[in-house]
């Protein structure tokens, strides 16, 4: 079987992490790189230990180096001018989340998907951490009886610098309940297995980033937030955001409540932590048990995996093999999420999917 040639437009830190993990699929050959700052492209070429054709716009990359699928990892705000010819070109893409900053430009994708001939998949890292997948699993498969409320927590370092510093302001990121917590919502969506109704999200942007200036402006991202969401089946979920908490043990963990169990997931431990309900005055039952990966793959990035188990995932789909399970509909959908969170934290109310056309 010929290899996929792949092209990675963007090559900053995610797209290094990319090229890492395709390194490792034995049906994967990275043909181009594409980025306009000269630096980028030296990087990944290092990442990538073999020469390879470097393009600093996409039409050339498309013309000369003829790839059959192209990973989009460049800015938030550039998705939809980077979108625009690969669509055309009829390639096989994976565009990084969030699929676009604004509304409009995630219909205009997601619309323009549904006529595409390749396949478009939206990357949300987070659904392939080994860990959560089986998360998953257990709470769709009835282990904690009926779903009643899920909470995923997420206390993490401040966001890293970029590339002219484009993430520190929400006018380039959608903001971080987009740019940062669209995953959250995805999975949230996917556990739930309902679409979301109302938003409430409480934030704001209180201590990182406040001395910093560029250009005379000061960053506007939200640093901490709770957001609790109502899902039409009628579970509750909440994300619980923290942007300055640099010494936690656990970074992530995911947490669902049935009417007969309990279960708990953390990362990077990788372990889960099942507890059933048991009668007043009974010694409590929890088992834990630990989510395996393999090592190299957990070397290859900063996502439990998940990167790469994402692109072979991508690479079925392709290939034929298997279904897109992350669609551009679902892309769509997390940006709602994040800009009904956004609004809500700014106008200090609730947020109806409704007002934004969900």
């Amino acid at each position: 079987m010929e290899k996929l040639r792949f092209a990675i437009v963007g090559v900053g830190m995610m797209g290094r992490e990319h090229i890492r993990n395709l390194k490792l699929h034995p049906e994967a050959q990275i043909v181009a790189l594409q980025d306009p700052v000269a630096d980028s492209l030296e990087r990944g070429v290092r990442q990538l230990g073999s020469p390879v054709a470097t393009f600093s716009t996409i039409g050339p990359l498309i013309a000369e180096a003829r790839p059959d699928a192209v990973l989009v990892v460049s800015p938030n705000h550039t998705h939809r001018e980077v979108l625009e010819p690969l669509f055309e070109a009829g390639l096989h893409i994976l565009c990084e989340k969030p699929l676009c900053t604004t509304l409009e430009d995630a219909r205009w994708a997601a619309d323009r998907a549904k006529a595409h001939t390749g396949v478009f998949w939206t990357g949300m890292e987070y659904r392939f951490m080994p860990p959560v997948g089986r998360f998953m699993e257990a709470v769709q498969g009835g282990e904690i009886g009926r779903l009643v409320q899920l909470s995923i927590r997420e206390h993490r370092f401040p966001f890293l610098v970029k590339v002219g510093d484009w993430n520190r302001f929400s006018r380039n990121t959608g903001g971080t309940m987009v740019e940062k917590c669209c995953h959250f919502f995805d999975l949230m969506r996917a556990i739930v297995g309902s679409e979301p109704v109302r938003v409430y999200c409480s934030g704001a942007m209180d201590v990182n980033h406040l001395d910093e200036r560029y250009g005379g402006e000061t960053p506007d991202i939200i640093d901490n937030s709770f957001t609790v969401i109502d899902f039409e089946n009628g579970v509750r979920a909440m994300l619980d955001l923290n942007m300055f908490a640099e010494g936690s043990e656990e970074q992530e963990a995911l947490t669902a409540v049935g009417d007969t169990a309990k279960l708990e997931a953390f990362i990077p431990s990788g372990d889960l932590v099942h507890s059933p309900r048991v009668p007043l005055g009974q010694p409590k039952r929890p088992v834990r048990t630990h989510v395996a990966v393999d090592p190299a793959i957990l070397e290859a990035g900063t996502h439990h995996g998940a990167t790469y188990f994402q692109i072979a995932a991508f690479i079925d789909a392709v290939r034929g093999r298997g279904p897109v399970q992350v669609t551009a509909d679902d892309g769509l959908r997390a940006v709602a999420m994040g800009v009904a969170a956004e609004t809500s934290a700014r106008e200090h109310r609730v947020v109806t999917l409704a007002e934004l056309g969900f």
